[in-house]
């Protein structure tokens, strides 16, 4: 799962919504797992619900939900089928298509730093619910490798449960990141598995 997340730094999300390219490259991610994992949406306490079902396979599909009833959220299925994980994306940097990414955020900046702010700029919505992410109008498509040296490691955002597990992955100095670097750090922990589920 960490792994994952770790992984897909550097990858491109290429949104064709609306009939507009745009696409950014991922520079911020969060891993989530299944059910010993209490922040998950996929915790015991949940369990499979309408809202969770596609986190629990297959991987490589997209996962969208509103958070706090105001912005949609995006995260990327990667358990194999009948095992709940998915990566948050929680920040890109935009590479084509930034006039219309601008506009659909209403002239506000950052266009991509924060899962929120991302998913307006590439018009990702519910309408995306369970979308196979090989297909347009959205694909995760290969970029380039970031070396271990340009990512940082911290806990989770905007979660009162196990923030302080290690699972946030980001490039440093990257203006697509939503927390300044020292944000959570969890200097010295990471690939510790003291509190993490296993």
């Amino acid at each position: 799962m960490e792994e994952a997340a770790r992984r897909l730094l550097g990858a491109c999300l290429v949104s064709t919504v609306g009939g507009h390219r745009t696409v950014g490259v991922i520079v911020e991610t969060e891993a989530y797992g299944g059910p010993d994992d209490p922040a998950s949406h996929a915790s015991t306490a949940h369990g499979p619900t309408p809202r969770n079902r596609v986190m629990f396979g297959p991987p490589g599909r997209a996962y969208v939900y509103r958070s706090y009833g105001v912005h949609w959220c995006m995260n990327v299925v990667t358990g194999a089928e009948g095992v709940a994980q998915a990566v948050l994306i929680r920040g890109v940097e935009p590479l084509v298509g930034e006039e219309a990414m601008a506009s659909r955020r209403g002239g506000a900046a950052p266009l991509g730093a924060g899962p929120g702010r991302l998913c307006a700029a590439l018009a990702i919505s519910v309408e995306l619910y369970g979308h196979d992410l090989r297909e347009p109008p959205l694909r995760l498509e290969a970029g380039w490798a970031v070396s271990d040296e340009a990512v940082g490691v911290s806990g989770r955002v905007g979660v009162s449960a196990a923030a302080d597990w290690p699972y946030r992955f980001f490039v440093r100095g990257s203006p697509g990141v939503s927390r300044p670097e020292g944000w959570g750090s969890v200097a010295g922990r990471r690939g510790s598995r003291r509190d993490t589920p296993g």
